[in-house]
């Protein structure tokens, strides 16, 4: 057999310059075969919702006057809220509480002092000093006006049972002083549990919202602009061809009965003869 080099025979000058290089590749081959190590976890507190208070945090409560009287409420409360829960009777169509503020109808309008105008109480927030009244002349006149023109788009006076006609009530509204073109009877009959009457539509929004932000079904849909603004339901097909779970939301919110559940429709009946 021949005889093995010596250790360190042949090597040549190239072959000694190229060890650091070597050395270095094998300390970083090494480095990266270390173990990973779990992460750590962020020592802070847990983060919050958007809009939410940190833990052990208390609301700013803040105080405001309406209609006279000093009410202290949470900041972030509307002015709608304030008023009504101090007992002040405060009309309004598009509000549900159990939906966002949307501010559509301008019916809940109150006078705040400092405000050029009336504004709208469902999507004013109340700040600490401010001065409201509900009662405000001008806010009231411009809230009739719009229940007036409001009904003045319908075909029939709503039912007296209505959240339309309660508020009409309430602000006074007599006849429409507006003649001109109403809504064309349309009904869709084919949902098997609702019935939808086109033409009973204000376009207060508060079924779309509801089927959006209570079911989260999003069966119903804002269509048209000004007077023949309307809702559909599904993408043109129809109430009973949509993704409508048949949950009765935008029934239970809609104030003039344009949405209805079939089965209230025949107890009507029966007790109309």
């Amino acid at each position: 057999m021949p005889d093995r080099p010596a250790p360190g025979a042949g090597d040549g000058p190239g072959r000694r310059a190229d060890r650091p290089r070597l050395a270095r590749r094998a300390a970083r081959h090494a480095r990266e075969r270390q173990p990973l190590r779990p992460r750590q976890r962020h020592a802070g507190p847990d983060p919050q919702p958007d809009g939410a208070l940190p833990r052990g945090a208390r609301a700013l409560v803040i105080s405001v006057t309406i209609d006279g009287a000093t009410v202290e409420v949470e900041e972030g409360t509307t002015v709608l809220e304030a008023a009504r829960g101090a007992g002040c009777a405060v009309a309004s169509l598009c509000f549900d509480e159990r939906l966002a503020p949307f501010g559509a109808c301008r019916v809940c309008l109150v006078g705040i002092e400092g405000s050029p105008g009336p504004v709208p109480s469902c999507t004013t927030p109340c700040a600490d000093g401010m001065v409201v009244s509900t009662d405000d002349p001008d806010s009231r006149r411009v809230a009739r006006n719009v229940v007036e023109l409001v009904l003045s788009e319908l075909p029939s006076a709503p039912g007296p049972h209505t959240e339309l006609a309660a508020v009409a009530r309430e602000l006074e509204a007599g006849e429409p002083r507006w003649t001109g073109e109403t809504h064309p009877v349309d009904h869709d009959l084919d949902h098997p549990y609702l019935a939808m009457q086109h033409e009973l539509c204000i376009s207060c929004g508060r079924c779309v919202r509801a089927c959006d932000e209570v079911q989260g079904a999003f069966a119903l849909t804002a269509t048209g602009r000004g007077f023949d603004a309307n809702i559909a339901a599904g993408m043109g097909t129809g109430f009973r061809d949509s993704s409508c779970v048949s949950c009765g939301a935008c029934a239970d919110t809609c104030p003039t009965d344009a949405i209805t559940e079939l089965s209230l429709i025949a107890i009507a009946q029966e007790a109309t003869g």
